[in-house]
């Protein structure tokens, strides 16, 4: 196969280059020949880091949905995916260079009868830290911990586990060497899961600013899930009958959530964008993540940022940088200035092979 030509301002710093595709691998030494596919900018490739392949209502979906749910995320530019829990095994998609580079955290890890059914394992406090290390084994260096959820007893959102027996399944996870995120909605579950040395907490409107500087202290990082945080008021209406005291607990929490995301970003936690496509969006809105995090007073470089070069640097994966694996995606105007251009690329290229974007 030829050389690819692309010709553009490359972001994070808008420098205009001309990058060439060559055996998979980006260069930017001039390739005599090479075919010239797109002008305009060029975006590392987008990252969903909340997503659930392989998951639906209802729990584990088969292959053929799973594939499509995959195809949906890389169309809409994401091209690699860290999923933040699934009842599938979806490891399979490794195999598949035409699906999204996957970072699986395995399956949810959740108290018993205290989570979606079907969703998770669902464990006792003795048995946490077994199952950490079981996930941890399984997935692809992170494993998902379900650190609040409403509590029938109480009426209200409540820590599913002890705070020591979080602490003994981060610990075990971390001997495995994975990371640890948590679903954390309250506030209750924080202070013990930030003080055991989580790597990551999902959603996190219960953060005040003590615990927002205990992350910092930390390295914690935020994925807020803006869009999923925007049904709060819906779960709160739907518990408002049996369930008081959680209605008043989420519709507190909801109006409070710009500003605790934003207080948490202007202190320094490092924030990454992340649909929950599977849980409560659909797949392929990675772009409405982004426009989500800039609505709640994000300025739009970082909020890209948090969907691209530096949610990759994070996960690992590469960037724009000479030698690295292909995977970019091209827009015929400037994202930063008109996020509403995400949903419309030029061209997408995922390990050198371009993609048919959606229309």
């Amino acid at each position: 196969m030829r050389a690819q030509r692309f010709h553009g301002p490359a972001l994070p710093d808008g420098e205009v280059v001309d990058l060439y595709v060559v055996d998979g691998r980006i260069t930017y030494e001039p390739q005599p020949g090479a075919d010239t596919v797109a002008g305009g900018w060029i975006v590392p490739g987008l990252v969903d880091a909340h997503c659930h392949l392989g998951l639906d209502d209802f729990g584990a979906t088969d292959d053929a949905a799973t594939e499509q749910q995959a195809i949906d995320d890389r169309d809409g530019g994401a091209l690699l995916v860290r999923d933040a829990g699934s009842a599938a095994d979806t490891r399979w998609i490794h195999d598949r260079d035409d699906l999204p580079r996957l970072i699986r955290c395995g399956r949810h890890i959740a108290a018993t009868r205290r989570y979606i059914r079907g969703y998770a394992h669902e464990v006792e406090p003795a048995d946490l830290a077994t199952y950490a290390a079981q996930e941890a084994r399984n997935g692809d260096g992170w494993i998902k911990l379900v650190g609040d959820w409403i509590s029938r007893d109480e009426g209200d959102l409540a820590p599913s586990f002890p705070a020591d027996a979080f602490k003994d399944a981060i610990d075990a996870a971390h001997a495995e060497g994975a990371k640890v995120t948590a679903h954390c909605f309250g506030h209750g579950v924080l202070p013990g899961l930030i003080a055991a040395g989580i790597d990551c907490i999902e959603h996190g409107t219960g953060l005040t600013e003590d615990l927002i500087d205990a992350m910092v202290a930390h390295g914690t990082r935020l994925v807020p899930t803006v869009m999923q945080l925007d049904k709060f008021p819906e779960h709160a209406a739907a518990g408002q009958e049996r369930f008081p005291a959680y209605a008043a607990t989420m519709t507190d929490l909801y109006s409070r959530m710009p500003a605790t995301i934003m207080a948490a970003h202007e202190a320094g936690v490092p924030i990454y964008a992340g649909s929950d496509g599977g849980g409560i969006s659909r797949h392929g809105n990675i772009a409405g993540e982004v426009e989500a995090l800039v609505r709640i007073g994000m300025p739009a470089h970082d909020a890209l940022g948090a969907a691209s070069w530096r949610a990759r640097e994070w996960l690992g994966a590469d960037g724009l940088e000479e030698g690295a694996s292909a995977d970019f995606v091209v827009y015929d105007r400037n994202p930063v200035d008109d996020l509403s251009v995400l949903r419309t690329p030029t061209a997408i290229v995922l390990r050198g092979q371009q993609v048919s974007p959606r229309r």
